[in-house]
């Protein structure tokens, strides 16, 4: 079923015809053709996998939507936040559209920080051939030792020795870590002249793979299949300081400039799988007969319809009106709190119920709910655990009310 996209009157122009252009492009060229190009369906007497590829590199280089996070100096298509955030639930519909449109993770957030933080020369040694698809990259942040939703509790080191950095730590679930030419490595910086607060000691810094030191111990098991997620140990590893990103301490504030966008964007990705979930189980029901009738006609399958709605509707306009306030520059932290708490939630009851109304075929390789799901939990706990964002949203909210104000939700 292609997706039904038609112009939102509220919005301008140009975002909605970067939503058609995007629909047309994935109704016509990525979903009758996703089980080849996942390599789940064989050729038979069509194009192959690579022909489909290359036609849609064309066409999306073509409609101006290639790397839409990147400025056209650097290769993309130069959109604003906000239409990139519309733009996604275009995306998301299919699971593997993004790719096809230069937007891989980690690559375009590691591609906004070299965008933000890198050199001239850092921008053209790495991000432009990241771009181009010449190089590939991995972000090293986590670390078995301590909690991952404490940042500042990071353990790994770089010691200042001359014109080197030595970089000495323990990460694990470092994304794209097989595949990587390079990684962007949290360390703790051991630099007199650094700012000395917890926050200020954190700097991003570019590793090559290849160099001396880095180990990559496995791709992390997960959901029960092997991952390029990668425990990696850093043992006395070299790397000039010009390897460095932005100043010594602004890794902190890297962190979080990445971490906020890409929360929106999760959650507008959370909203283009549901809306395919959604459809999928509505479709289902007009179709499947069960004990003398349509499924459609069942109570508890028009409940699923009409919960799975507000679901879904109650978690875009969250997220577009989160977007909305951080392209206006406005304070956000809160509304991006809730939405990351409240979307993979609501991400999990719509394919859960896709899945009970496909029954067995709902959990087997044949539809696209079993990634959703297992995406859809994985969402709860990447970039921030559900807990920790609970405990801003108070925070936020009694820090209003101790200044004697109630809070504006307008």
């Amino acid at each position: 079923m292609p997706m039904n996209v038609t112009p939102v009157p509220a919005l301008g122009e140009r975002i909605n015809h970067i939503r058609l252009l995007t629909a047309r492009i994935v109704n016509e060229e990525i979903l009758p053709f996703e089980r080849l190009l996942t390599g789940r369906a064989d050729q038979g007497s069509g194009p192959s996998a690579e022909e489909v590829r290359q036609r849609l590199r064309v066409r999306v280089t073509e409609a101006g939507l290639w790397a839409p996070h990147l400025p056209p100096e650097y290769g993309g298509a130069g959109l604003s936040f906000l239409e990139h955030a519309y733009m996604n639930e275009i995306l998301a519909y299919s699971p593997i559209a993004a790719r096809f449109f230069g937007v891989v993770a980690p690559n375009s957030g590691n591609q906004q920080i070299l965008l933000r933080y890198g050199t001239a020369e850092q921008k053209r040694r790495w991000l432009v051939p990241l771009t181009e698809g010449r190089l590939e990259s991995g972000f090293s942040m986590t670390e078995p030792e301590v909690a991952g939703s404490d940042p500042r509790a990071i353990r790994t080191t770089a010691r200042r020795e001359g014109d080197f950095w030595v970089i000495n730590g323990h990460k694990w679930f470092t994304s794209n870590g097989k595949r990587a030419d390079f990684l962007i490595v949290m360390c703790r910086t051991e630099d007199a002249g650094g700012p000395s607060e917890r926050n200020g000691r954190m700097t991003q810094i570019i590793v090559p793979t290849d160099t001396p030191g880095v180990k990559i111990v496995r791709g992390i098991e997960v959901w029960g299949r092997e991952s390029d997620h990668c425990e990696i140990l850093y043992e006395d590893v070299r790397v000039p300081v010009e390897n460095q990103l932005g100043g010594v301490g602004s890794g902190h504030e890297a962190a979080q400039v990445r971490l906020g966008a890409g929360r929106v964007y999760h959650c507008m990705n959370a909203v283009g799988h549901m809306w395919r979930a959604f459809d999928l189980m509505v479709e289902r029901t007009t179709l499947r007969e069960v004990h003398g009738g349509l499924l459609e006609t069942r109570q508890f399958v028009q409940g699923f319809i009409a919960d799975s709605y507000i679901d879904i509707q109650a978690a875009r306009l969250m997220t577009i009106a989160c977007a909305e306030k951080m392209d206006a520059g406005g304070d956000a932290r809160t509304e991006i709190s809730a939405i990351k708490v409240f979307v993979p939630a609501a991400f999990e009851r719509v394919v859960d119920r896709a899945i009970q109304v496909w029954g067995a075929a709902g959990v087997s390789g044949d539809l696209p709910f079993w990634a959703m799901a297992q995406g859809a939990r994985t969402l709860r706990l990447a970039d921030g655990p559900d807990e920790v964002h609970r405990i801003l949203i108070a925070k936020n909210v009694l820090a209003g009310a101790h200044a004697g104000q109630g809070w504006n939700f307008g």
